[in-house]
């Protein structure tokens, strides 16, 4: 009994004196025994920063500190939304290979059109579908949508080049009669190059220019086989919680006989702006679509729940909710959750 009594003061002791000196080996700390004791002896490895009183300015080696400590998806006080996405600023960059968030990632279990496309069509030779598919009004959509930087800085400490990857399922996931199929998967991988900038036009901060490849496909054989690739421009403006996207696109031309859809330009057009704005933990994005066909609209709104989980809500109308459907317009709601929004 004395003997173990000795012991476990031996080794109290020997906790408190690791405890007090700063090793630079953390598997000193690992040793200590007395929980507290222990942290402190982290804590002295690797200090975190100490947050500036209110009304004071950061210094310098502060600002650095919380550029690169416990960063994620999600917006700071001292980063802008477009920072928060695409680290612009030279203190916001994480390097290259690290995953981040893209466009939205939700998924709506109840997701309903006005207009079933039984029968999708195309202008090129075989892409008719002639015996319509018995489809449910009422559907499962869910996407999923990530990016991640490949080189930075190639142009002193500016210029990012990003490869994002985007996928949008909808499934048939209640109509039993046809062995619930997924009506329309899209695969849409894109290369990216994102600038940052620095202007102002009428109150907005000109913040991103950004120019890239993108191709968008469903993997599907004929009749449904649909298809197209573009270089798409991107300009990024913002004022406080507000953000515009502005985002021209050219499509490379297919002959008629190899496009699986020689005139989607007519109906989805040549650009879209994406306007977002976030108040109160809620963010509402309005995305505008127009062509010489009527164009698109679609409006999305999230609303927390807890802690990064959201209610989710969209409406969509128009041409092009999905590459089967690019030429079919059609009103479709959607209500489900989502873990990761634009900001």
């Amino acid at each position: 009994m004395e003997l173990r009594l000795v012991a476990a003061a031996v080794l109290i002791a020997a906790g408190r004196t690791a405890a007090a000196a700063t090793p630079s080996d953390p598997r000193a700390c690992a040793a200590i025994q007395p929980d507290p004791e222990r942290l402190a002896c982290y804590d002295a490895l690797y200090p975190r920063p100490v947050a500036p009183s209110p009304g004071i300015e950061p210094t310098a080696e502060q600002k650095t500190l919380y550029a690169h400590e416990g960063r994620s998806a999600t917006r700071t006080p001292d980063r802008s939304l477009l920072d928060s996405r695409w680290e612009l600023d030279p203190d916001s960059k994480l390097g290259a290979f690290n995953i981040r968030g893209y466009k939205p990632l939700y998924v709506l279990p109840f997701f309903h059109t006005s207009n079933i496309n039984a029968s999708p069509n195309s202008p090129s030779p075989d892409h008719d579908v002639e015996l319509p598919e018995r489809l449910k009004a009422a559907e499962m959509k869910f996407q999923l949508s990530f990016k991640g930087k490949i080189l930075e800085n190639l142009f002193g400490d500016n210029g990012d080049l990003w490869l994002g990857y985007t996928q949008a399922s909808h499934w048939q996931v209640g109509n039993p009669q046809i062995s619930r199929p997924f009506r329309e998967t899209n695969y849409e991988p894109e290369l990216m190059m994102v600038f940052r900038t620095g202007y102002d036009i009428l109150g907005w901060d000109g913040r991103l220019l950004g120019i890239g490849v993108n191709h968008q496909s469903n993997g599907r054989s004929l009749p449904l086989s649909r298809s197209w690739n573009r270089v798409i421009g991107q300009v990024g403006f913002e004022r406080g919680d507000w953000t515009v996207m502005l985002r021209p696109w050219w499509i490379f031309k297919e002959s008629f006989a190899k496009s699986d859809n020689p005139d989607i330009g007519d109906y989805v057009g040549h650009g879209d702006v994406q306007i977002v704005r976030v108040w109160n933990g809620h963010e509402f994005a309005l995305m505008l679509r127009p062509s010489p066909e009527g164009g698109a609209a679609q409006f999305d709104w999230a609303f927390p729940i807890r802690n990064q989980l959201r209610g989710h809500v969209q409406l969509f109308d128009g041409y092009g909710e999905s590459l089967i459907d690019y030429n079919h317009r059609a009103t479709y709601i959607g209500v489900g959750l989502s873990l990761l929004e634009w900001y």
